[in-house]
């Protein structure tokens, strides 16, 4: 068992070759659909499917020479901060410097977070980008491989209703406002997001910038026009920005944001006070703002950002949000009789009770509620009632994702 990163830099000999073992890996886990693979020192690999966590037998217990040769294979592959501005063959380090850079940052701070370009496997196929974090844990060092998408789907397809969707389409394109997609990690908020941008990429005219930890989805400057299947120049312009690559953190790429004249901003996480202000001041200004929490339930996600502010200043964040806030989706995958199904709850902020409601959620949130059955909105027990009637979810997922203790009669 390892106790200690200084074990990263012992003999460099594995019991198996670690080019075998990556192609190996990353074709079992493409051909099973999964995102997530979980590598541990002394353990059964892990992947995340429909069922849960599935052990790879076949794939053997990793010994911890085995990890440490692919957290090798990912730091020598990792992409560079620079985009190979300013780099010469004269200054470059050489592997084994990088090497001992990123052992010496991870002793320090206990863990390595970073992107990676796509691992080939198979006779020329290569995976997705993909998000590496190695870290320790009782059984020594680990690694967490998440393969991001390359393709991105439609919105119309993602399991919303279209009267919805619609509405979404028509908020993104508002001149400024704040538009927010929560939930839980692996709930899809990236992919809904994504999609948003997408459509708009392809149809307007917009400078769309993005700050993300990393960039999940990579946005092409061409797409296929509908009449003629050839590939066109997008109308839109979109600057991708990665925190930790093109960026030192949040807070230099939020400071930075607004001089690249943008006009749709998305951050792809508020995790501060700090991001929260940096999102409304760019809603009140003339930005239209989207980005995620983790919350879930639309209705609590006022209650969330609250939380981010002292008492004293919940009734004029209130009175900002109450203003600028477009809509909020928060949204959740769970387990389907027969596939990963999508339930969410959306409040469109559309008139001007839903705004006074917002703003005086302090006071009680019951106003907020009442305005969520509201045409046009829609309510999270109501929708997974909706999936539990047509046959996607079992009773048992239904009670256990349900946000109301309350009896549902009414669903």
């Amino acid at each position: 068992m390892v106790s200690s990163t200084t074990d990263l830099k012992s003999s460099n000999v594995i019991h198996r070759d670690t080019n075998e073992l990556i192609n190996y890996l990353f074709e079992v886990a493409v051909e099973m659909g999964v995102s997530d693979i979980q590598i541990r020192s002394n353990q059964f690999v892990y992947v995340e499917t429909h069922h849960g966590m599935e052990r790879l037998e076949e794939f053997g217990v990793v010994t911890h020479k085995e990890v440490e040769g692919i957290f090798k294979f990912f730091v020598f592959n990792r992409e560079s901060a620079s985009h190979g501005f300013g780099e010469s063959s004269d200054t470059a380090l050489s592997p084994d410097l990088v090497y001992d850079r990123e052992v010496s940052c991870f002793t320090e701070k206990m863990v390595a977070d970073f992107s990676a370009p796509g691992v080939p496997y198979g006779k020329g196929k290569v995976s997705g980008r993909l998000r590496v974090q190695a870290h320790l844990s009782a059984s020594g060092l680990g690694m967490t491989c998440r393969i991001l998408n390359d393709g991105i789907p439609s919105i119309d397809i993602l399991g919303i209703d279209p009267d919805i969707s619609d509405t979404m389409k028509k908020c993104v394109l508002k001149r400024a406002g704040l538009c927010l997609v929560t939930g839980p990690t692996g709930s899809g908020k990236s992919t809904t997001l994504a999609a948003l941008v997408d459509w708009v990429r392809k149809n307007h005219n917009k400078h769309i910038v993005t700050i993300e930890d990393p960039i999940e989805y990579a946005y092409p400057v061409d797409m296929e026009d509908q009449a003629s299947g050839e590939k066109v120049l997008a109308p839109a312009l979109v600057t991708q920005q990665e925190v930790g690559r093109d960026i030192e953190d949040f807070s230099q790429g939020l400071k930075d944001v607004l001089r690249k004249a943008p006009h749709i901003i998305l951050l792809g996480e508020i995790r501060d006070r700090k991001a929260m202000e940096t999102c409304m001041e760019a809603a009140q200004t003339g930005h239209l703002v989207l980005s995620t929490l983790h919350t879930t339930g639309a209705v609590k996600t006022i209650g969330r950002i609250l939380e981010m502010y002292p008492k004293e200043s919940h009734s004029s964040v209130l009175n900002r949000l109450g203003e600028t806030l477009i809509f909020i989706q928060s949204q959740g995958l769970l387990k389907g009789v027969d596939q990963r199904v999508l339930t969410y709850e959306f409040l469109h902020n559309s008139d001007d009770s839903v705004g006074a409601a917002i703003a005086h959620y302090d006071k009680g949130s019951n106003s907020l509620e009442d305005a969520i059955m509201r045409t046009g909105n829609v309510r999270w027990d109501i929708k997974l009632g909706s999936l539990l009637a047509e046959g996607k979810i079992t009773q048992e997922t239904f009670e256990n994702a349900r946000l109301s203790r309350d009896d549902l009669n009414e669903i």
